[in-house]
């Protein structure tokens, strides 16, 4: 029976999916590592699909953000 072969997610190499292949399903560790910085830099996510509660919409948070800068901040004139 073959190992099954996939192609590594970061450049396409043909790899081996087996114990041996110690990166898999990565062809290398560079592979590896490439693939966790793109997550790390958030340019692969997951969607979210589930709506947005009105109470924290954009509107809202605006809003918000504008009373708190309004605010008198005694705490950060020391």
């Amino acid at each position: 029976m073959s190992k099954p072969v996939v192609q590594c997610p970061t450049c396409t190499t043909e790899v081996v999916f087996a114990p041996e292949s110690r990166f898999r399903p990565f062809c290398s560790e560079r592979c590896k590592l490439i693939d966790l910085g793109d997550w790390a830099a958030e340019n692969h996510r997951i969607p979210d699909k589930s709506p947005v509660a009105p109470e924290l919409g954009e509107a809202y948070l605006a809003e918000l953000e504008a009373e708190l800068m309004g605010q008198d901040n005694e705490f950060f004139r020391n």
